[in-house]
């Protein structure tokens, strides 16, 4: 990728580059200075090459690298050169650059956290430095990933016949259960425009209007209660489909489910998906969208506890539990615990709850 400030990126160069003057930019990961040698990290969003500074070549260079500090973005010039104690943790580990100019772009005060895969900084703090949460390698990878899953599915519609089409954001209400955001009006006083819950209205003008298959990957707005799977604002692929019955629907969505899963991390379904349908989903899990892979099912106890002189059991429809493998024997204390986790916004995250 060569550019004004670079001819390679930081996750680029390999042995067969070694004896290449080359130009890099990035910022300063981390630096270690061995006392007469200075070595630093340079990062990217491609990845980590690592800097050699000698006092014996360049006393000058080598003292200025010392001072570089972490996150400061610098430019330099090199040749690329066999590292001689490898990295075999990076992709560019067999290689560094012997630096010959270094030119400091912009100097940066200490990062709140650092900028790494174990960071130490709390949710809220990186939200708050938002920007710098972003530099670290997790949220990069998330948001590559939802960048393939988005080619990809363009791509995989567009070979099923389905057409992109952009529908408007600023709308009439619609009567969908959720309350809409509202968008006021300068050109028209006291009146107010609706940002779209889904593209409901413009989908179905679209199916009358005879484009049968039609997709978007489309913003979504609800001014309704926060959910654990649903914010304010979300995306969803919003499709329609036209001359179709409801086989043609599973088929297509499972067809899209397969080709993202295959092009995106390699991993092939052959088999039909199983299918449940809704009275046997709400009867085994209590949801019509169930989370199958811990096998934690209704077990129906209407017979055993019903009337037995207990009131709330008597006059409820239905009695049912859960089994909880290993938990059988947890304190008050761990199980107040699990309540208070399960309360929280982000329990989806924290599947550690078995280590109480």
């Amino acid at each position: 990728m060569k550019t004004g400030y670079r001819t390679h990126t930081n996750g680029e160069l390999r042995m067969a580059h070694v004896g290449e003057k080359v130009q890099l930019s990035g910022w300063v990961q981390r630096t270690k200075d061995l006392g007469g040698m200075v070595f630093v990290d340079l990062r990217d969003r491609y990845g980590l090459t690592q800097l050699a500074f000698n006092d014996e070549v360049d006393a000058e260079l080598c003292g200025k690298a010392g001072k570089l500090g972490r996150e400061y973005v610098v430019s330099i010039e090199g040749i690329v050169a066999e590292r001689s104690s490898k990295n075999t943790n990076i992709p560019t580990g067999q290689i560094e650059i012997v630096v010959t100019q270094l030119n400091v772009l912009k100097e940066a005060k200490l990062p709140p956290f650092t900028i790494e895969d174990d960071t130490d900084g709390g949710e809220e703090l990186r939200m708050k430095y938002r920007f710098l949460d972003l530099r670290r390698n997790q949220p990069r990878k998330n948001l590559l990933l939802r960048h393939q899953m988005s080619l990809e599915t363009h791509k995989y519609l567009s070979g099923e016949s389905f057409i992109e089409v952009e529908t408007p954001y600023l709308i009439k209400s619609t009567p969908e259960g959720a309350r809409d955001f509202v968008v006021p009006s300068r050109m028209n006083p006291g009146e107010f425009y609706a940002l779209p819950q889904s593209p409901q209205t413009f989908k179905q003008l679209l199916m009358v209007s005879g484009y049968d298959r039609y997709y978007q990957i489309v913003k979504c707005f609800r001014d309704e209660d926060l959910r654990a799977d649903r914010q304010p604002e979300f995306t969803q692929i919003d499709c329609e489909m036209a001359f179709v019955e409801q086989e043609d629907v599973l088929n297509t969505f499972e067809g899209l489910i397969k080709h993202l899963f295959k092009s995106v991390k390699n991993i092939e379904f052959t088999a039909d998906f199983p299918r449940m349908d809704y009275a046997e989903a709400m009867s085994r899990y209590g949801s019509d969208k169930p989370d199958i892979r811990f096998g934690m099912e209704f077990n129906y106890m209407c017979d055993y506890v019903k009337n037995k002189g207990f009131k709330i059991f008597d006059e409820a429809e239905a009695v049912v539990g859960i089994v909880a493998e290993g938990c059988a024997n947890y304190s008050r204390k761990q199980l107040d615990k699990l309540t208070k986790w399960v309360q929280r916004p982000d329990w989806r995250k924290r599947f550690d709850i078995c280590k109480m």
